[in-house]
């Protein structure tokens, strides 16, 4: 049996770390971290090495399966996609385009040709009903960045090594590493040898978390009012004058409506709001602002608020102010080796407004909290046909309940994915796609989010099973069989046709075209970096990936897409909102509920990726209701014991643990639990990990700027609802 080892990368977030795959007759029997990469290897987790059976779950879809009464059959793919063309026409005919919605998940995200060739699609039929996995956690930080910045995709990166002050806001990088919309390799433990050598590091999180446990300073704020802590400091900072006078004057702009903003703003106010003591924040203020070299970085532990935008736009603000923009030890912006700012301002957005709400696509999507009511309210416009592109809405959105409830209502439901999810149950097609391991990847728009100028072409490392498809392809098929122009313009349908029909007529598949002849052109066509022109030889021969040169200095000023070319600190609508948050009364437990749900990072987990993956769990393959051992103490509650944890629109039934990490009034419970994975070709009984907490949100309420649901501050109760007797024994 021959053996290989393929060089490659993970693509289960963003920090794409370089891989050494051993294979053995096209199965894979080892991942492991690859050490001759040269930007990622120290930073290899849990994630990336799954047991051999990756690509291979027992449930895994092989085929496309048209449901049938309550089960499925399988079919072949010109049956499924003639069947599923024919409708979508029809719908197209009848109701317009947006009539038909998709929703993708975060696997697409790290498939580039995925990406495109989904919004090529959607650009042939027309539709602009999108819904997308980052209105869930990520929105806050493309409307600061396009606000303040001139470009969704403008994310600074962390200078990890050369900080002196580290303030980290609802973040733990110790367990999910330095990756978000950036990603620093090794970069808490990066961190932690700056600490060594004097750094400080401060952590903002009502959660004592892996991070906060090493932290020099642990601030635990209440949740969802993050936003009124970064206020205080910009307050103390430009009350005291300790800001940086070059940088307010030269760099940005909006600094006196700034300072009318905090000149409104009471301190004690906005301490009493985050519940920390105001002595504390101007001690905060005042150090953050005399270290010489600083950062303030705000994770997802900001965004998932509806206050969320307004504090995620503060961070930014802060590092602002205080001289951290494109100065060693703060954040800086990596250009990459393609332009992506300049790729996306050259792509004219889409606008359009929700039916229901009337609210506007945000990073070219609508929220996921939108899509039950776009759904279910009838009139002209309502979805009726909705394509579910490597994701699981019912599980990471709010209300899941109503989300399901929708999909049972449509008149086609289309999963694309490696099995049925909890989200797929209502499908009248399933259509087996590729696994990572199974398809090539160059995630080029992707270059900009890493720390230092680097490159890696991700190989496949088996040949996927015969009837499964990569996702690209799919879409391709659609518009073809809908005779839809791909992209919206006319030609590029045809001209895929006709390679086909070469390669088909010259037995020369290489003449078909793949989504790798962009590839090419992309690198062909990319920027220099430290003088240095990338060429498709050097992706070939350096199969551990390529560091292109020392980070750099100096690019950020150069980047900005606002049409100044400076960075506004005080865009209008972010100060109305700032001021509607002080006007209104500091947030109280309504009646019933008198706790808060959080949310903690796993070590082992991807959002609603990997639960079901046999061994990746050690510690079992459930969440549980984490509540503060005094508040446990009050409810009746030990160790073990079985709670109902409660809202207005669900309720949960899991195991509770007592523990002094979370403050008083807070109930931590893991997202990403409790999608149930269905046998569609054995029939046997669904597999289900954990519950879904998400179940308790509403999905009525938003954050109005980023439209993102308050997955971490929803009020809910808890009661007992079985005793763990061996407690009692």
């Amino acid at each position: 049996m021959v053996s290989e080892t393929v060089y490659t990368f993970c693509r289960y977030c963003s920090a794409a770390c370089g891989l050494e795959v051993s294979v053995e007759g096209n199965r894979v029997t080892r991942i492991s971290p690859d050490k001759r990469n040269p930007h990622s290897w120290q930073d290899f987790c849990a994630k990336g090495r799954p047991p051999p059976r990756v690509g291979d779950p027992p449930r895994r879809i092989l085929a496309p399966m048209r449901r049938v009464g309550d089960s499925y059959v399988e079919a072949g793919w010109d049956e499924a996609i003639t069947d599923i063309a024919d409708r979508m026409t029809a719908l197209l005919d009848t109701d317009g385009p947006d009539a038909i919605g998709l929703y993708y998940g975060n696997p697409t995200g790290y498939s580039s040709s995925n990406v495109l060739f989904m919004m090529a699609w959607l650009d042939a039929i027309g539709t602009q009903n999108r819904y997308a996995v980052g209105s869930v956690d990520q929105n806050a930080m493309h409307v600061v960045a396009e606000a303040m910045y001139g470009s969704i995709l403008m994310a600074p990166v962390s200078d990890v090594d050369n900080c002196d002050f580290f303030l980290l806001v609802g973040a733990n990088p110790a367990v999910s590493a330095w990756n978000w919309l950036e990603t620093v390799p090794g970069g808490w433990k990066r961190a932690l040898d700056r600490q060594r050598q004097g750094a400080t590091i401060v952590v903002v999180d009502p959660v004592r978390t892996e991070t906060a446990d090493k932290a020099d300073l642990h601030l635990a704020v209440r949740p969802g009012q993050d936003w009124a802590l970064l206020l205080a400091l910009v307050k103390v900072i430009l009350d005291e004058g300790l800001e940086h006078p070059i940088d307010c004057r030269d760099l940005a702009t909006g600094i006196d409506e700034l300072r009318a903003l905090v000149a409104d703003a009471d301190l004690d106010d906005l301490a009493a709001r985050c519940d920390l003591h105001r002595p504390v924040i101007e001690r905060l203020a005042r150090d953050f602002a005399a270290a010489l070299r600083a950062m303030v970085v705000t994770r997802t532990g900001v965004s998932l608020h509806i206050t969320g935008t307004i504090g995620e736009w503060l961070g930014h603000v802060l590092n602002v102010i205080t001289g951290r923009m494109d100065r060693p030890g703060g954040r800086r912006f990596e250009p990459g080796y393609v332009d992506a700012l300049r790729l996306s301002a050259l792509a004219t957005p889409p606008t359009h407004k929700s039916r229901v709400h009337g609210r506007d696509l945000v990073a070219g999507a609508h929220a996921l909290a939108e899509l039950p009511d776009e759904i279910l309210t009838p009139g002209p416009g309502r979805i009726r046909a909705m394509v579910i592109n490597c994701g699981n809405p019912v599980v990471s959105g709010p209300n899941g309940a109503r989300l399901d409830e929708a999909l049972s209502q449509l008149d086609l439901l289309v999963a694309i994915d490696l099995v049925q999810r909890e989200s797929h149950r209502h499908a009248h097609w399933l259509l087996p796609a590729v696994h990572w391991l199974e398809r090539d990847d160059l995630l080029a728009l992707t270059s900009n989010l890493h720390d230092e100028p680097y490159v890696q072409y991700g190989r496949r490392a088996v040949v996927p099973p015969p009837q499964a498809r990569e996702e690209w392809r799919i879409f391709v098929d659609l518009a073809i069989a809908m005779r839809k122009p791909l992209f919206g313009v006319r030609g590029v349908t045809g001209f895929i046709k006709a390679t086909r029909a070469a390669a088909r007529l010259t037995g020369r598949p290489g003449l078909e075209f793949t989504p790798q002849w962009l590839d090419r052109v992309i690198v062909a066509t990319s920027r220099k970096v430290n003088g240095r022109k990338l060429k498709w030889r050097d992706l070939m021969t350096n199969p551990h990936g390529l560091v292109l040169g020392p980070r750099e200095f100096g690019h950020f000023r150069a980047a900005l897409r606002t049409e100044d070319q400076k960075v506004h600190v005080a865009p209008p609508q972010f100060v109305s909102r700032a001021r509607e948050l002080l006007a209104e009364p500091a947030p109280r437990p309504p009646d019933g509920y008198p706790f808060q749900l959080a949310n903690r990072r796993n070590r082992h987990s991807m959002n609603s990726w990997l639960n079901e993956l046999p061994g990746l769990h050690p510690g079992g393959k459930r969440n549980v209701a984490l509540i503060n051992t005094a508040d446990a103490a009050d409810l009746g509650i030990t160790d073990g014991d079985r709670v109902r944890v409660f809202s207005p629109v669900g309720s949960i039934e899991l195991t509770a643990a007592c523990s002094d990490r979370p403050r008083r009034g807070v109930v931590v419970v893991d997202h990403g639990w409790g999608s149930r994975v269905f046998d569609p070709r054995g029939g046997g009984a669904p597999e289900c990990h954990g519950v879904n907490r998400n179940l308790l949100v509403d999905n009525a309420a938003v954050d109005p700027l980023s439209q993102t649901p308050p997955l971490n501050s929803t009020y809910v109760g808890v009661e007992r609802v079985e005793r763990n007797e061996k407690a009692y024994s």
